[in-house]
């Protein structure tokens, strides 16, 4: 039994094919899917998604949103969704350190709240393409 997984944010389409596994970000740690997976529904963290198909793995950055699975298909409905090659290192090492210097700055709680947000993303940015650029 394939699994069919549909990766959707507010501005595209971004994958939708069958996939042996995928492994997302939930908000509490990693959710590894296979065919026939109980039903479930999720909401998502800042993290890596990983699909793996016919001996292939394929990462993704996805922030926010929810993950709904079902025995034949996953659907995940992400705040950003973006394939690692679409990824700028350079510019995700500035946007960390702007990040990292602004938070030392800001004092209002919900601007601390943003900033770190914007670091937690940078982060994972950075992260996935320096593991793309180390595969080759």
């Amino acid at each position: 039994m394939p699994l069919r997984l549909e990766i959707v944010s507010p501005e595209r389409r971004v994958y939708d094919d069958e996939v042996d596994m995928v492994i997302v970000p939930g908000r509490n740690g990693q959710l590894g899917i296979l065919p026939r997976h109980t039903p479930l529904i999720s909401s998502l963290g800042v993290g890596e998604l990983r699909i793996k198909k016919d001996g292939t793995e394929q990462s993704l950055l996805i922030s926010g949103g929810f993950v709904e699975v079902r025995p034949d298909k996953v659907i995940v409905m992400a705040d950003l969704a973006e394939h690692s090659d679409e990824i700028d290192e350079a510019k995700a090492v500035e946007a960390r350190k702007r990040a990292e210097a602004e938070l030392g700055e800001v004092k209002d709680p919900v601007d601390i709240a943003r900033v770190r947000a914007s670091l937690q993303t940078a982060l994972m940015r950075e992260r996935i393409a320096t593991r793309r650029r180390s595969r080759g």
